[in-house]
């Protein structure tokens, strides 16, 4: 199993990708933590046991899904079963995450909001368009270094996939005001596919984006 390790002062993000789709399962832990932060229970809960295994082991404090799409939830009922039952996603996708799951929402967030879990504050960013409630989660670590779990919203190359002109004005003006306004060149962005970016990379392009209309 190739693992993808990222530090940060204050705190690690790794991750797997996981089943055809190559989801990534990103795990966020605390320095000198046992506990963790799994976003994005996608699939293949054997291979996110030992993504955990290779953390140091401990508990999963939380499991945040980024969105209601099947390839970024197949494991997340096992997920709830086997590692937490404390589950956290966006309000207007919680129900279509159950419904596709089959495991409880049990909280739920909109922009703007902050979670704090173990020992980690998340920002809670709705990212309207790919779907209604998709949100990014977004960390600061202590060299005030910032890194964006971006879900299916924002890739290298361009927003998520949409389905009308108008949930793509959405996510791109989401996009524009929520990430590019607020946060500076050198964050980095971690996709719910693929490799990630920066958004020094990925500024230069946005009238194009808007231009070609995806």
């Amino acid at each position: 199993m190739d693992i993808s390790t990222r530090e940060f002062s204050g705190f690690t993000i790794r991750s797997i990708s996981v089943s055809e789709m190559q989801n990534n399962v990103y795990l966020v832990t605390a320095a000198g933590s046992d506990s963790h932060v799994l976003v994005d229970a996608a699939d293949d809960l054997p291979a996110i046991q030992e993504l955990i295994a290779a953390a140091g082991g401990g508990e999963v404090a939380a499991i945040l899904t980024t969105h209601r799409h099947w390839d970024h939830v197949r494991a997340l009922k096992g997920a709830t079963e086997a590692l937490t039952e404390r589950t956290i996603a966006g309000a207007d996708d919680a129900e279509a995450i159950a419904e596709e799951s089959g495991a409880r929402i049990g909280e739920t967030v909109a922009n703007e909001d902050v979670l704090v879990i173990g020992g980690l504050s998340f920002a809670c960013i709705g990212l309207r368009g790919h779907t209604p409630g998709s949100i990014a989660f977004a960390l600061t670590d202590e060299d005030g270094r910032d890194v964006i779990l971006s879900g299916d919203s924002l890739f290298p190359g361009g927003p998520g996939k949409t389905w009308s002109a108008e949930d793509f004005d959405s996510l791109m003006d989401d996009l524009e005001e929520r990430i590019f306004s607020r946060f500076g060149d050198e964050t980095q962005v971690l996709p719910g596919h693929g490799d990630g970016t920066t958004l020094a990379a990925e500024r230069p392009h946005l009238a194009e984006w808007r231009a070609r209309g995806w």
